[in-house]
């Protein structure tokens, strides 16, 4: 893990604008009548309405997807009681956190006040803002009354995360450790060192897993808590053991299968946990330092199974993998409450995901090849993306069960769905296209069969039920690939093209190219030798119908590529050229960009073809195309260059397609803008209609276009590049391409191969 310097941190907080967070609007707002329903008069409805029927409040405002991180400041990560407004920025980051993985937004609010019950009357005051309340770095033992009143007090959720956040994530993680160690929990020996707010709920959960009370001794800076002391708080009596003969942590945990830290650094040795029972079970969450290093801990053990709250160690306890999803689940049924039932389910939702198999994202982020459940993964990592759909629909299945919730979930698919698209890990374009091809599967034939991500694409589109693969390449390299990234290749076909075995259809495929281009100046001899080439053998296997759709690109030279293509398949023959296509989903919507890879300095009859094609690729998505042809300059303001030419491709387009929304030439500016666009320029045919289609006047622009948005709408999704034009299904990728990139080009591919069969049939 990179070291965090105090400059590097308060640069983070203080360029550009200040803190972490910010307002955004939800409506429109850029004009009056827009303000009039914002605010005065028209506000008075909702208000009129909310005061009728208060829950119309979820209905009318944020109220349903607003949780408020509240603290006082007394007890601030590592940095103690240091005051309300410094512990702000914690607040804030709490806030960014409930955002990116939940999509829940948060007003931070930091109570200048240390007397429990002016704080809870605090609270109450400002509670029929929020969905749910967050409460945060408050100090043991004020902070068990002040939450134990306000759930009592309060009808919507109230959680306070020190407390039940490492409780969930760590039961979670305890729940797999024990199975990986082979062991029960009722019958282990569990010993906690810390009695502060998290150390106590921690343990509550463990037993309401089922560890037994006897069991379990506890520890504070004072020693083991036992009867026999007359200093303990009613939280620390409830976890007072009997036993008289143990005193210090070293002889608490002679022999013990768990040990649970929530202390402070270093104080857990080597000879301790040499100590402790085969397998043992050291979650030293102590941060930043543990209790033990992860190193020490597995030098003295190795087969110790360790956890920590650390990122750059394996299982960490982060309350990142619980808390958003908690309150998401909770919000969506408009719970009263975060109850027990609904902690438990979140517990065993977590261990449960810990088990199945783990998308490529989380192995990229990590730069490993496969996480599999075992003693270094017992726990998901932050970044997976199951965690917003397991955890959540869980939660809020409890909360229905249980009766807390006012809101029941009847749809459970859609609510599944709903989440990811919150998300942005999925879109319904996305949806669209998988269940389509998922309706009449093709084979498909993936070009670098050795490269990790085409293979593990191709592994993934199978078992989505998308296509039938068909990989190219050398078996053992890639049998020992799969074997590496723990794929199965079950009912994968592998095509080594080189093989001797190959020879007869290599030929085959040679003379039927050689009487294809003769009149070109291909010979027999010639396509012969190209037929070692993975992209001609494999275009080839798409011609000749022995495949239906062909994926290539992380290797090849797109230059290289699409003259292979021309060669081997060729242009459709109501065309002169092809194109292709990137698709943005993002959240105002869905736009289609072209040509973003083909047509270099396309000329006034390029220009046309790319907008033909544009406007059935359009069609093909099931969109109605909106289209601007874009230029620096607006209808005819500049005569030469790239003007002239969108000029007069949007004229021939006028006259051939009457009925089809394009116009231009125009700045992009105008194109996205209807309001601008409409004003200045009443007269178009885009007049009323919001923009989908962008066809650019060149690659260089269409290229960096969508490059910008790609770098820069991160919770969009770019799916491309499409091919527009080619006789068969020849699709492309690129060495940045992803394995959810590659899924979807495949996705697409199989759509086409399947519309070209039905084109074909009704001809």
């Amino acid at each position: 893990m990179a070291k965090i310097t105090k400059e590097a941190a308060l640069l983070y907080h203080s360029m550009g604008k200040p803190g972490k967070i910010e307002v955004i609007p939800t409506k429109p707002h850029s004009t009056q009548t827009d303000l009039s329903l914002a605010y005065s008069p028209g506000v008075a409805e909702p208000c009129l309405e909310i005061q009728k029927n208060p829950q119309d409040a979820y209905k009318y405002t944020d109220k349903g997807n607003l949780v408020a991180v509240i603290s006082n400041g007394t007890a601030v990560l590592g940095l103690g009681d240091i005051g309300a407004l410094s512990g702000k920025p914690v607040m804030e980051g709490k806030g960014l956190l409930f955002k990116i993985y939940a999509g829940i937004d948060v007003f931070d609010i930091e109570v200048d006040e240390k007397d429990p019950e002016k704080f809870i009357e605090a609270v109450k005051a400002i509670a029929p803002t929020f969905g749910g309340i967050n409460l945060e770095d408050i100090k043991a033992p004020e902070c068990f009354e002040i939450e134990r009143r306000l759930k009592a007090e309060l009808d919507i959720p109230v959680m306070h995360d020190d407390q039940h956040g490492t409780a969930i994530i760590s039961s979670a993680g305890l729940l797999n450790a024990l199975e990986v160690a082979g062991k029960r929990i009722a019958d282990v020996k569990i010993v906690v060192n810390g009695a502060g707010a998290s150390a106590i709920s921690c343990t509550k959960l463990y037993i309401a897993l089922g560890a037994r009370l006897e069991n379990i001794v506890m520890l504070d800076s004072k020693g083991v808590i036992s009867k026999t002391r007359t200093d303990l708080n009613e939280q620390k009596q409830y976890f007072a053991t009997d036993r008289t003969d143990i005193h210090t942590l070293a002889e608490a945990i002679r022999g013990a299968d768990v040990f649970l830290g929530l202390s402070k650094g270093n104080v857990l040795t080597q000879d301790m946990v040499r100590s402790m029972a085969p397998n043992p079970i050291v979650f030293a969450l102590a941060n930043p330092t543990p209790e033990i290093s992860y190193e020490d801990a597995k030098a003295a053990r190795p087969d110790v199974l360790i956890a920590t709250g650390r990122s750059d160690y394996p299982n960490q306890i982060n309350n990142v993998i619980g808390f958003p999803y908690i309150f998401r689940g909770a919000l969506d049924t408009q719970a009263r409450a975060i109850n027990e039932e609904m902690k438990l389910a979140a517990a065993q939702a977590i261990a449960a995901l810990a088990k199945q198999p783990v998308p490529d994202v989380v192995n990229e982020a990590y730069h490993v090849n496969n996480f599999t459940f075992g003693p270094d993964y017992f726990i998901p990592k932050p970044v997976d993306p199951r965690l917003i759909t397991e955890v959540s629909c869980a939660v809020a299945r409890a909360a229905m069960d249980s009766g807390v919730a006012r809101k029941p979930i009847e749809d459970w698919e859609a609510y599944r769905l709903r989440l990811r698209e919150l998300m942005g890990y999925e879109t319904k374009l996305t949806r669209q296209l998988y269940e389509t091809a998922r309706r009449n599967p093709q084979r498909v034939v993936f070009a670098e069969g050795g490269h990790p991500n085409m293979l593990k694409a191709a592994v993934e589109a199978k078992a989505e039920g998308i296509c039938h693969p068909i990989l190219l390449g050398n078996h053992d390299i890639i049998n020992k690939l799969a074997h590496e990234l723990e794929l199965s290749l079950d009912g994968i076909e592998i095509v080594n093209l080189r093989h001797p075995d190959e020879q007869e259809r290599r030929e085959r495929y040679a003379h039927i190219l050689a009487r294809k281009r003769a009149r070109e100046g291909v010979t027999y001899e010639e396509a012969n030798d190209k037929m070692f080439e993975r992209n001609y053998f494999g275009m080839m296997m798409v011609e000749t119908g022995e495949a239906d759709a062909f994926i290539t690109g992380i290797y090849t030279k797109y230059s290289n590529t699409i003259k292979v293509a021309k060669e081997v398949i060729g242009i459709r023959p109501e065309f002169k050229h092809f194109a292709t296509m990137h698709i943005l989903n993002s959240k105002k919507g869905t736009y289609f960009l072209a040509d973003t890879l083909i047509n270099r300095h396309p000329d006034t009859e390029t220009l046309i073809d790319i907008a033909r094609l544009s406007e059935h690729i359009v069609r093909f998505f099931n969109h109605t195309p909106v289209m601007a042809m874009l230029s620096y300059s607006n209808f005819g303001t500049d005569a030469e260059g790239s003007p002239e030419k969108v000029h007069e491709a949007v004229a021939y387009m006028q006259e051939h397609y009457p009925d089809l929304a394009i116009d231009g030439e125009m700045q992009v500016n105008f194109a996205m803008n209807r309001e601008l666009r409409d004003k200045k320029y009443p007269f178009t045919r885009l007049n009323g209609k919001d923009v989908n289609t962008l066809v650019f006047p060149n690659l260089s622009s269409a290229n960096s276009a969508y490059k910008l948005l790609q770098a820069t709408n991160t919770d969009a999704e770019l799916i491309g590049p499409i091919q527009m034009g080619l006789n068969k299904p020849i699709h492309f990728t690129d060495f940045e391409s992803s394995v959810r990139d590659i899924v979807n080009i495949t996705a697409v591919a199989v759509i086409d191969a399947i519309v070209a069969k039905k084109t074909t049939t009704t001809e």
